[in-house]
């Protein structure tokens, strides 16, 4: 701005308005996974600085293993289901613990 402010920063979806991208152990298999997309895009485009793109394939490593134990879980209730011979029991939990 002309007077010295600087302009406030676009609240990206799945961000803070500080910017700080949400702990990945707390997105959910989706939205994990479109930010995954999201940063695969952005270091095939080769821009930016190495620092960020360091950066960005290392919250992508987590993403990804997140993704992973994520469908690991869901195969695992899957299992569950198939050997009670598909009768789904409602709420009870799934504890990967005991499967």
């Amino acid at each position: 701005m002309a007077d010295g402010r600087r302009a406030a920063a676009p609240v990206h979806e799945g961000r803070s308005p500080t910017g700080a991208a949400p702990e990945v152990g707390k997105l959910s298999f989706e939205d994990a996974l479109a930010e995954l997309e999201g940063i695969v895009k952005q270091l095939e485009g080769g821009q930016g600085r190495l620092e960020d793109a360091i950066a960005a394939y290392e919250r992508g490593a987590a993403l990804r293993k997140h993704c992973e134990d994520k469908l690991a879980e869901a195969e695992a209730k899957v299992q569950a289901i198939v050997a009670r011979g598909g009768a789904a029991t409602g709420a009870t939990p799934f504890d990967a613990e005991q499967a």
